[in-house]
């Protein structure tokens, strides 16, 4: 919040330690400026620097409590607890042999299989193995759907869409064939972000770059095959399974299924692994028609529940989305949990006893994949109350529901999720979601590991030029003078070269992130208003009754408020994301306000939130703040970047007197001649005078560059950010879009120093994401313009 250095005085007394019920990254350092005894400049660093950047702290033990919500570090560890006596592994499960079934036939080696288009190189070297990247974060490559006519010697109906392969009788097992090699690569998007490519070769047109594609049936290992792994067309036909597997909802077949199929199927599903081998799974199947229109009534009063709780953007493409087929396939199955299965020394399930839950996972799974080899489409349902389904089909109490499944056979599967087809989210790559020891060390096996911030610089690029000079002929040749749009036909230049086509897709979805975190250098008065105020705006945020959610239900956007470093406990609801690295910023007139590892891991948070907001959906990013006093290290973050005298870009906010605004000022100042910062190093200014929002929201900017996903600046905070993001890869200032021009002098330093051109000017100094959301209408009628509006040619128009 902009305004939020300005409101009475009320410095924030000594915290309760005993109260906190958990800790951030800062609870080690000493407490100047965040409620205990200031203490000397000479005072030793906060937090001493450690050989792994990636490594957490442990905060201090607290006293044994029940823990309260959103205290964890999201990056760190718990207090540690009191050593506990190992369980004996338990022994490998056995799997009940399967019911009799016809012998299968030897396996066929599968048709020839046209090869991808080649990738681009991405940043790092990816493995020999890796498939090609599917539409939104590499260059798409149009896969063909295969479905072999394979006519079985056996009594179930002939499918175009059963696989090919015969899969030899599984042996007993834990679920997994015997004795797999694990050397060799398993399928999955292996590349990272890449800047945008041909649109033509890209059925979503989305502004971020392609996404790694449904991987292909990989090749064989080049080294010699352990004796125990299957032979190259039986591994092959696991992983194509694996690789066509759909949540199908359109296109089945009357056609019902035989016996001897649902029960192989059903066969697959019971042979998954589970905790203590206790098997906790039943399977109830429904196929009377009155049942099932029943089911769907209830399906139906969800669907229209979570409708009417979207944004606009997200509500018109829910409303074109099938999701359910419960009436279209001839049966459903619902598969059950019974947490209680195996008595109460079940193996594994001391500990966790959740893990009966995830062992009946992995039967749907199996199920899935064993019905995708069988040509068998499969859908999730879950728009009902779980209870409400369970009395409908009167399933006893101690049973719960975790799989509404619609089966049948479907005319095609198409070659992408219907999901990610329809635009609603994106695959995110699997380079993302491999980390080497400890989380945050992340390289797909045999790369070298690196951090997410190096991964994402690496990622951002320019915009591309040869959209860029599409855009700009477009706009000579439209149906109006030229330059008569002004800013908005730059605006819209700017899309198509972060898109790279032209026209660029429209910036909607869009989401709001509205990054909270407090600041120690409250305690030197520069703000009337208690720091207090943080947490309770963040209520109000979840409640809905702050300006942005007024503004964002204007023009239907999706608001996330992301806790980086709120003093106060917050609750754990939707809408809120935990990713505390520290309960506040030490005083950064006596000391750095963070050490340098927590600056990257709020840095790497920002990344985070972006990449999740993109790969949900959202052509568009907004940011937002919120945090009392941080106008005041917007204002050292500007000067340090910009080399302005730090009167000249600090503001009066919200109505503060003379002698509190001198205060702000001379803060601001000895923090910059305490800490002598060097704005080559833009993560240790923003660890020296920046604020955890600051450095998230850097994050966020350079998270949605690499994405190559427009993001609008807010006010004075989110300028002060961008300045660090753009320190770190120059090539962000692309993906940067001014939403408007703050009443506080630092963001008009901001806006000079960058060049970028505010789309509102209405004195708002309010944060929140307020002017960045007024601007959002404005961003998409750019490229709605450029799209529709008709050249003189088109038009039959004279040109002047």
């Amino acid at each position: 919040m902009t305004g939020n250095d300005d409101r009475s005085p009320a410095d924030r007394g000594a915290e309760d330690e005993s109260g906190r019920g958990g800790g951030g990254l800062l609870d080690d350092l000493p407490e100047a400026g965040r409620g205990g005894t200031a203490r000397a400049p000479s005072a030793p660093d906060p937090a001493p620097q450690r050989a792994n950047p990636f490594h957490a702290p442990s905060p201090p033990p607290r006293r044994s409590a029940a823990a309260k919500p959103n205290v964890i570090p999201f990056r760190g560890a718990p207090p540690a607890p009191e050593p506990a006596r190992p369980e004996p592994d338990p022994e490998p499960e056995q799997a009940p042999p399967a019911p009799a079934r016809p012998e299968p036939e030897p396996a066929r080696a599968e048709p020839a299989r046209p090869e991808p288009e080649p990738a681009p190189p991405a940043p790092e070297a990816a493995p020999a193995a890796a498939p090609a990247p599917a539409p939104g974060y590499g260059p798409a490559t149009d896969q063909p759907d295969q479905h072999e006519d394979t006519s079985r010697e056996s009594t179930a109906n002939p499918d175009v869409n059963a696989h090919a392969y015969a899969v030899p009788e599984p042996e007993p097992s834990d679920g997994a064939p015997r004795g797999t090699d694990r050397s060799a690569a398993a399928p999955g998007p292996a590349l990272a972000p890449q800047p945008a490519a041909d649109p033509a070769a890209s059925p979503d047109p989305a502004p971020a770059p392609a996404e790694p594609s449904a991987p292909s049936t990989p090749s064989a290992p080049a080294s010699a095959p352990d004796e125990n792994a299957y032979s190259a067309a039986e591994r092959d036909a696991v992983y194509r399974a694996i690789a066509e597997r759909r949540d199908v909802r359109t296109g089945f077949r009357p056609d019902p299924v035989p016996d001897e199929v649902l029960t192989r199927v059903l066969s697959a599903a019971h042979q998954a692994p589970s905790v203590g081998f206790s098997q906790p799974w039943d399977f109830v199947l429904v196929e009377d028609g009155d049942v099932r229109a029943r089911v769907q009534e209830l399906v139906q009063q969800q669907r229209a529940e979570y409708a009417r709780a979207l944004p606009g953007a997200r509500a018109r493409a829910f409303s074109g989305l099938k999701v359910e087929a419960i009436l279209d396939t001839p049966v459903n199955v619902v598969i059950t949990v019974d947490p209680t299965r195996g008595g109460r020394h079940t193996l594994g399930r001391h500990a966790q006893p959740q893990t009966a839950s995830y062992s009946t996972a992995l039967a749907v799974e199996n199920l899935w994949l064993a019905a995708r080899a069988e040509g068998l489409g499969v859908g999730w349902v879950s728009f009902f109350h779980e209870r409400d389904l369970a009395a409908l089909l009167d399933l006893p109490p101690h049973l719960e529901v975790v799989a509404y499944l619609c089966v049948g056979y479907v005319d095609d599967f198409p070659p992408e999720p219907e999901l990610a087809l329809g635009g609603w989210a994106k695959r995110r790559p699997l380079s993302w979601a491999v980390h080497h020891e400890q989380y945050g060390r992340r390289g797909l096996p045999g790369e070298k590991a690196t951090s997410l911030l190096d991964e994402t610089i690496a990622t951002i690029g320019p915009l591309d030029t040869r959209a860029t000079a599409e855009a700009e002929d477009r706009q000579r040749r439209m149906t109006k003078p030229a330059g008569a749009l002004g800013v908005l036909e730059e605006v819209s230049v700017r899309l198509a070269g972060l898109a790279g086509e032209c026209p660029p897709p429209l910036p909607e979805p869009a989401a709001v992130a509205i990054f909270a975190g407090d600041h120690g250098v409250h305690a030197q008065g520069v703000t009337a208003w208690p720091q207090e105020v943080t947490a309770q705006m963040v209520h109000n945020f979840l409640d809905g009754g702050a300006v942005a959610n007024a503004f964002a239900a204007q023009v239907g956007a999706e608001v996330t408020v992301v806790d980086v470093g709120v003093v106060g406990d917050l609750p754990t609801v939707p809408g809120l994301l935990p990713r505390k690295v520290a309960r506040g910023t030490a005083d950064m007139t006596r000391a750095p306000a963070m050490s340098r590892t927590q600056a990257e891991y709020a840095i790497e948070a920002g990344i985070e939130v972006a990449r999740d907001l993109a790969t949900a959906g959202n052509r568009c990013l907004i940011t937002g703040d919120m945090g009392i006093a941080n106008t005041t290290a917007s204002a050292a973050l500007i000067a340090a970047f910009t080399g302005a005298d730090p009167a000249e870009v600090t503001g009066t906010g919200t109505g503060i007197d003379e002698a509190m605004h001198e205060r702000k000022v001379q803060a601001v100042r000895r923090a910059l001649e305490l800490h002598r910062v060097d704005p080559a190093d833009p993560v240790g200014v923003l660890a020296a005078v920046g604020g955890l929002e600051h450095a998230a929201l850097a994050g966020f900017v350079l998270g949605a560059a690499a994405l190559r996903v427009p993001v609008v600046l807010d006010g004075v905070i989110a300028g002060a950010a961008s300045l660090a993001a753009t320190a770190l890869a120059p090539d962000a200032a692309a993906a940067c879009f001014a939403g408007h021009r703050s009443a506080e002098p630092g963001h008009a330093a901001v806006l000079e120093y960058t060049g970028l051109r505010p789309l509102v000017d209405l004195d708002l100094r309010l944060g929140e994401g307020s002017g960045a959301l007024l601007a959002l209408p404005l961003l998409q009628a750019s490229a709605r313009a450029l799209r529709d509006v008709a050249t003189f040619e088109d038009a039959g128009v004279t040109e002047r």
